[in-house]
């Protein structure tokens, strides 16, 4: 999968295309900050593997130029824009792995599809999955509000919902492989987002 991973590391000329299912926008903050609330977690996923998935995302994401910051509960209370909460609640996340609300601030994990996703397919990798989810959903704190065209993209979906598909570079199927999306931000993802906050290089 040499395509794939160098797809991961460039951005190509004509490679930032989205679905017009958005318009991205500034985050219109100097830091992103986020808590992590274990409460609700599936079995599966102790604390410490949550929180590590949350926070390689979050450094991920700083590449962007806006620094990310997890901090514990109790910088909830500090003063200045609240933090993200990040947590397990299945109607908040409505039917996906995981689901924002930019207004309420919160990145809303459900426990029942990780739950799903066990009985079903318990060889499935679902840290992957969990990490995968966290990074997207947390794209959208950073302004980007549209998805990627690229299936490689941590930002995309795979298709529009209208009959169109998302493209690789190579122009092979992304089933070749489980999961064809990166599991964080790729160069497309935080060259968009630099972009659209102003901080090109």
């Amino acid at each position: 999968m040499a395509t794939r991973e160098a797809e991961i590391a460039s951005c190509l000329p004509g490679e930032l295309r989205t679905w017009p299912d958005g318009r991205d926008r500034p985050a219109g903050v100097d830091a992103v900050r986020l808590v992590y609330r274990h409460a609700g977690a599936p079995p599966q996923f102790d604390e410490a593997t949550v929180l590590g998935a949350v926070q390689r995302a979050a450094r991920a994401w700083a590449g962007c130029g806006i620094a990310a910051e997890v901090l514990g509960e109790a910088a909830a209370t500090l003063p200045g824009a609240p933090p993200v909460l990040v947590q397990w609640n299945e109607a908040e996340a409505r039917g996906n792995f995981a689901l924002t609300d930019l207004g309420a601030r919160r990145l809303s994990l459900n426990a029942a599809m990780f739950k799903l996703l066990a009985q079903r397919n318990p060889g499935h990798p679902a840290a992957q999955t969990l990490q995968m989810a966290l990074s997207h959903e947390m794209g959208h704190f950073f302004g980007l509000m549209a998805h990627s065209r690229r299936c490689i993209d941590v930002m995309s979906y795979y298709d529009s919902g209208h009959g169109e598909v998302c493209s690789t570079r190579d122009g092979a199927s992304p089933k070749a492989v489980v999961e064809y999306r990166a599991l964080l931000p790729t160069a497309c993802d935080i060259a968009r987002c630099r972009a659209v906050n102003g901080r090109a290089r």
